[in-house]
C-alpha cells in the first residue's frame, strides 16, 4: 500500500519505490530505501510526516503515493 494510506504509528518496511532514479538517490541519502523501516508520525491532506531512524521526514503527496509499504 502506498505510505500515504498506511497506519499511523506503527513500524512498517518499505517495499517498492516507484521514482525515477535521480529522486530515487534522493530518497536513499535521507534514509528512505527498500527494505529499510519507517513510522508514519501523521498524515493529511496528502502529506506525511515519517520517522526515518532518528529522524522526521515531512513528504509531499507527490512523493507520499510513490513510496509502498507493507
Amino acid at each position: 500500500m502506498p505510505i500515504i494510506l498506511a497506519p499511523i504509528d506503527r513500524e512498517l518496511k518499505i517495499v517498492r519505490i516507484a521514482a525515477d532514479e535521480k529522486t530515487k538517490k534522493h530518497l536513499e541519502n535521507l534514509g528512505i530505501n527498500v527494505n529499510g523501516s519507517i513510522r508514519v508520525l501523521s498524515s493529511s491532506g496528502g502529506s506525511v510526516v515519517v520517522m526515518v531512524k532518528d529522524g522526521r521526514i515531512a513528504l509531499d503527496g507527490n512523493l507520499s503515493t510513490k513510496i509502498f509499504v507493507a
